[in-house]
């Protein structure tokens, strides 16, 4: 998986709570993408079996809303995206500074 900033940010939001499933417009407001971003890295990590997409199960009438699509890491995604973080993290030189704080539950802000 080649790594980007967009993808480190979207691995490191799935990665805050990784039992958790988010759809699109949740790991928008996380990461900070603009959805024609956002998208094709949710699509390329689904295709390297990192991420498991399903639609939520609703009436969208009774809801009132579309259905959803929730993503979330799959065991080989939470491992592979542990290793591939931890990498990009120490290609850092120290004293550098990093692409921003903290994300959500202290993640970083990639």
């Amino acid at each position: 998986m080649r790594m980007t900033i967009p993808v480190a940010k979207v691995l490191a939001a799935l990665l805050a709570e990784p039992d958790e499933q988010r759809y699109g417009l949740d790991l928008m407001r996380l990461t900070g993408l603009p959805s024609g971003t956002l998208y094709p890295v949710l699509h390329r990590l689904q295709g390297a079996g990192w991420l498991a997409a399903d639609w939520e199960a609703i009436d969208p009438v009774a809801v009132g809303r579309p259905a959803r699509r929730y993503y979330r890491l799959t065991a080989v995604g939470v491992s592979q995206a542990r290793q591939a973080l931890a990498d990009l993290r120490a290609a850092i030189p120290e004293g550098r500074p990093s692409w921003g704080g903290t994300g959500p539950a202290g993640a970083p802000a990639w």
